[in-house]
């Protein structure tokens, strides 16, 4: 029974708990008067989280590493960068749910942050593994590099790290480290409360996945380090040691305790359920009812209505629950022993659980499989599209997003299409991958991939043509939108007052670059408003003046220039949530200002815009 607390609450320990809501990160553990654990806040770190710029001060606190406050302020640093769609590109750019994002993830996911904050259920994440070969994405920490880094040339004048990082670099593990820590902050901002990050990786790194995820996430959110095998046994001559590691990690930590795994679907009969004699309540099997944990003297009796026939032994059941259960002729009178029918249709779920180790998944016959599907390209320790639609079939349900942040040749996009056809899903994804240039000495650069998204995308559209012969008439969603990271639609207007001059302020007179489309415009406005960008859209001509509808009016976008006022009414009429017109849509402030009363009048709850 709950007691009534006779004391006022405990105000300390409630904004500790709001502050491990908001930033897991920050949250540590000290002792109390009477040496017991109790939560504490990590104060320095929590400035850190909240600055744009590195803060003074030892990095010594628990896990850390040089360059982890530079981490922490480049993943909170703003960017002033876009997504630029490319339809011609893109397969079924009208219809598809599917996103294929060029560009740095880090960039990628600063840009995502509004219109995908807590959206995706699922996020993968196969990032370089640190073994001394791996290309590591560009970051900016030169603010933290010693002269020694400088010296030796490690980043270029911009500070992009564009090298292979090798296991004689000083800041070898420091190095990834910062790589994955901005990008898992980010990350995690993303998942829905229900939804879980899936990071693989190798022993190289798999320690220091751990410590930075029990910062980012929690230590209480960690699910577990799925292991599997890439092959079923260690052939070839023995290394000294005699221990041949065959096996890689699937690092799990959910947003919140409320994830749980869909499980794997139930084979009745590996599970022993049948129905022999034609129960109507459905297949069931056969379970003890005796305990093998209570004493004797708990013992009691149970009598066959049918035959009169006692039985006394320690049961797991209440005497009520089992004559209950006898009533109901649940019971299996056996001759030694009684035993219950436990039917399928009462187990708490449909699905059966996961064990942690997960087997052999081969990774040589998607090797095989890809060089059949892309001749011309060698692909290098491709994930198995197995392991990837295991992952798939047993942690998303059938309408979740699922992103990933190293898609690769995308064997995510591959395994989630070929789940969908398989068990009718509608599951979409997002592919995040940086157009890392192929050398040229390669196979697909001699075929005309000259980067990776290249082979990517080629290896999408094959996978669906080759998924749709399975049985055209059966429908899935095998297109995706491309969308490429650039700077800014938006010229560069930052000036001091003082560095105008009349020529210049003729060139602010359009403040949209030249080179952008109504696309690019329509694009850059969802994200500034936070809008997927997966949804439905048209385009029409009223009056000559050309207007953009996003998703039945979530959003009405018109970039022409001097935009006539009954166009402005008719737009008005519609009652939009949000509308965005250039700010050369107008022919002066006091027509800028005749629209603003007008939308006051027509529509007062549309917000508006102006680029």
């Amino acid at each position: 029974m709950d007691q009534l607390r006779m004391e006022t609450p405990d105000l300390t320990k409630a904004n500790i708990d709001k502050l491990a809501a908001l930033f897991p990160a920050c949250i540590t553990e000290t002792l109390n008067a009477q040496g017991q654990p109790k939560k504490a806040v990590n104060f320095k770190l929590l400035q850190q989280l909240l600055s744009d710029v590195v803060l003074e001060g030892d990095e010594a606190f628990e896990f850390t590493w040089v360059g982890k406050k530079a981490a922490i302020v480049e993943a909170n640093r703003p960017i002033r960068k876009t997504l630029r769609p490319c339809p011609a590109e893109s397969t079924d750019w009208d219809n598809t749910k599917n996103l294929y994002i060029e560009g740095d993830n880090l960039e990628v996911l600063k840009l995502l942050q509004e219109s995908y904050l807590g959206q995706i259920r699922i996020i993968y994440a196969d990032p370089p593994y640190n073994t001394g070969n791996d290309f590591l994405y560009r970051d900016h920490f030169t603010k933290t590099l010693t002269n020694y880094e400088k010296q030796i040339g490690m980043y270029n004048e911009a500070g992009d790290r564009m090298f292979k990082n090798t296991d004689v670099n000083g800041r070898f593990h420091s190095d990834w480290c910062s790589m994955m820590y901005a990008r898992l902050m980010l990350a995690r901002n993303l998942l829905t409360d229900d939804g879980a990050i899936f990071v693989s990786i190798d022993e190289h790194e798999h320690s220091n996945l751990l410590s930075m995820m029990n910062e980012i996430f929690g230590e209480e959110n960690y699910v577990d380090s799925i292991v599997w095998d890439k092959k079923s046994s260690a052939k070839g001559v023995p290394p000294k040691n005699m221990m041949v590691n065959i096996h890689e990690y699937l690092v799990v930590y959910q947003k919140s305790p409320v994830f749980q795994f869909v499980g794997e679907q139930r084979d009745e009969k590996a599970d022993g359920f049948k129905n022999p004699d034609h129960d109507p309540r459905g297949p069931w099997r056969e379970s003890n009812i005796k305990s093998t944990t209570k004493p004797m003297e708990d013992a009691f009796t149970i009598t066959d209505p049918d035959t009169g026939r006692t039985y006394t032994n320690t049961w797991a059941f209440s005497r009520e629950s089992l004559e209950q259960m006898i009533q109901e002729k649940r019971i299996l009178w056996k001759e030694s022993l009684p035993k219950q029918k436990e039917f399928l249709y009462e187990m708490t779920n449909e699905n059966k659980a996961i064990k942690s180790d997960w087997g052999v998944f081969d990774a040589q016959s998607t090797t095989v499989y890809l060089k059949h599907l892309i001749p011309e390209v060698k692909f290098d320790n491709p994930k198995p599209i197995s392991l990837m639609k295991y992952l798939i079939r047993v942690a998303t349900k059938k309408t979740d997003l699922i992103m990933d942040l190293f898609s690769g040749s995308c064997t995510t996009a591959h395994a989630v299409m070929e789940q969908n056809f398989e068990d009718g899903g509608t599951r979409s994804y997002i592919m995040v991958q940086f157009p890392e240039t192929i050398a040229k000495d390669t196979e697909g650069y001699k075929a005309g991939y000259i980067n990776i998204c290249e082979i990517g995308k080629e290896r999408i559209r094959r996978t669906a043509q080759q998924i749709a012969k399975k049985e055209p008439s059966r429908p899935f969603d095998s297109g995706f939108r491309v969308l490429k990271l650039d700077d800014s639609n938006m010229t560069d207007v930052y000036y001091s007052a003082g560095e105008y001059s009349q020529s210049l302020l003729s060139q602010l007179e359009r403040n949209i670059k030249p080179d952008r489309t109504n696309l690019d415009l329509l694009f850059g406005c969802l994200l500034a408003w936070g809008l997927p960008l997966s949804l439905p859209y048209r385009s029409e001509s009223i009056e000559g003046f050309t207007v953009h509808t996003y998703h039945d009016g979530d959003l009405i976008a018109c970039f022409d220039e001097h935009i006539s006022l009954s166009v402005l009414k008719e737009i008005a009429k519609r009652h939009p949530c949000r509308v965005v017109f250039c700010d050369s849509s107008f022919l002066d402030s006091p027509a800028k200002i005749n629209m603003h009363e007008l939308f006051r009048t027509l529509s007062p709850d549309t917000k508006v815009k102006v680029l």
